[in-house]
């Protein structure tokens, strides 16, 4: 009894030492949560500024009188890959004749990623388009055999602005190619404006044309992630352009171009079908994906934003049907500008908003990169062959040498500086119709949330996450992107 009262006070003993030892540690700071916020606004300075710095707080149970942006971290989508705009013959001649410090400004401006917005992902023409000063290939009249096969129009211009971009990004540009057209010669109309098709016997001969063109560009050190079949194959353009019914170009696809590209060696190039609007999406990614000889080479469905033929409103749901029937085909924004350059209108505070609705919208319906038009024009919004005029987020005047960045490319910028290649998307809610949002896990773990208001009045309110919030004040016509770290 005496070795069990024994036991029992040195356990009893221990015990207390336990407790006292435990009492006695300092107790262990949890780093706050901490919340930035960068802020452009119409009517203000604020161009992507800092525009306040907060931490999360508890903060239970919202009522619905509070606005709130929810975020859940837990459910993931899509693998972003990157947003990013065309390297045009228009843009590269605007480019060229530019001082060279403003040549760096732009540079530095799109592609840097810290005295810019970060621009990672590029697209560029095969043969001329539109926004070319005159019309060209790479061929003699004639050469079915593609012997002639030269991309000395490129040199002067294009080539030496993708190099430039590609070095501003430090090596990292994620470059895809589109045509316009095929030479006049293999087309039924035998010109390369206004639409026509492509002749059954230049079949093989137009597929070998993509491959002597990645190649052409690889000998120029400059290397291709993709391409796309066809720039908008159902629009009949006053400038190049060429028509593929969704069976022309699924056939294409799996007896032609597909069976090339892996000939030649370039398996792993993305392939990107439809290259065109929203309206017609499903039935073109249906026809072809239901093929599954057609389907192995495809990558990507790729889209633009002109199909408001009827004011009607954008067609933003076909979108999210073609993710749903198709998850293992990826989406893909390609193209869109704001049409009909006027120069009284360059600061139209409208431009931006266009960009962050579409924006918010294509990345919420599973699209994993976006690309702008041209990332540059002149002060005519050219040049162009046709006259078909445009804008882009920067014009440079090449008279005066003079830049002006329009509320386009700082909408784009609360998107490429703040979510970069390999963020997945994470749910992002909104209770008031007035503001949009969206948001990414990025790969360092910082949370990117993006809230754009559409209204001409201030918005309180607070973005929400694992029962905890921050009050954040969205100011009139504006678009936020709240970065959160630990």
């Amino acid at each position: 009894m005496r070795h069990f009262a024994s036991y029992l006070t040195l356990v009893l003993c221990f015990v207390h030492f336990q407790a006292f030892s435990q009492k006695a540690k300092p107790a262990v700071a949890v780093a706050p949560t901490k919340v930035q916020v960068y802020t452009t606004a119409d009517s203000t300075d604020l161009r992507i500024s800092l525009s306040a710095t907060l931490e999360l707080a508890p903060f239970g149970q919202p009522l619905e009188t509070q606005p709130c942006i929810f975020v859940d971290p837990g459910k993931t989508y899509q693998t972003f890959i990157g947003i990013g705009g065309a390297i045009t013959d228009a843009s590269a001649e605007t480019y060229a004749k530019l001082p060279k410090e403003k040549q760096q400004e732009i540079l530095n401006r799109y592609f840097d990623p810290v005295k810019g917005i970060g621009y990672t992902l590029g697209r560029t023409n095969i043969n001329s388009c539109d926004f070319s000063s005159e019309m060209y290939t790479y061929v003699k009249e004639g050469d079915k055999a593609l012997k002639s096969f030269d991309v000395a129009p490129d040199r002067k211009f294009k080539i030496p602005l993708i190099k430039d971009a590609i070095t501003a990004t430090g090596g990292k540009l994620t470059l895809f190619a589109s045509p316009w057209s095929p030479p006049g010669w293999m087309k039924d109309n035998q010109e390369m404006l206004h639409g026509g098709k492509l002749k059954p016997e230049f079949y093989q001969s137009w597929a070998n044309y993509y491959v002597k063109f990645i190649l052409a560009y690889q000998k120029e050190g400059i290397a291709f992630w993709g391409l796309s079949v066809q720039n908008e194959p159902m629009a009949k353009q006053t400038w190049e352009s060429c028509i593929y019914t969704a069976e022309e170009e699924r056939d294409f696809i799996k007896k032609y171009l597909g069976p090339t590209l892996w000939k030649a060696g370039m398996q792993g190039k993305k392939l990107i079908a439809w290259d065109h609007n929203r309206d017609l999406i499903y039935q073109r990614a249906m026809t072809i994906l239901r093929d599954p000889e057609a389907a192995k080479y495809v990558w990507g469905i790729g889209f633009h934003w002109y199909e408001d033929w009827t004011g009607g409103g954008k067609l933003f749901e076909n979108v999210k049907r073609v993710g749903e029937a198709f998850p293992k085909t990826h989406l893909i924004f390609t193209e869109g500008c704001a049409e009909s350059y006027r120069p009284n209108q360059i600061n139209d505070w409208k431009w931006g908003e266009t960009y962050g609705r579409s924006m918010i919208n294509d990345f919420n319906n599973g699209t994993v990169g976006w690309t702008d038009w041209n990332i540059l024009l002149d002060e005519r919004g050219g040049p162009n062959h046709v006259g078909n005029f445009c804008f882009a987020p920067v014009h440079a005047d090449t008279r005066t040498g003079a830049i002006t960045y329009l509320s386009s490319y700082y909408y784009i910028g609360h998107f490429s500086k703040f979510i970069r290649p390999g963020a997945k998307r994470i749910a992002s809610t909104s209770s008031r119709g007035q503001l949009l949002t969206t948001a990414f896990l990025n790969k360092d773990g910082s949370i990117a949330v993006i809230v754009m208001n559409q209204t001409k009045e201030k918005i309180e309110y607070r973005v929400w996450i694992n029962g905890e919030a921050a009050p954040v004040v969205a100011l009139p016509r504006s678009i936020q992107t709240i970065i959160i770290t630990k």
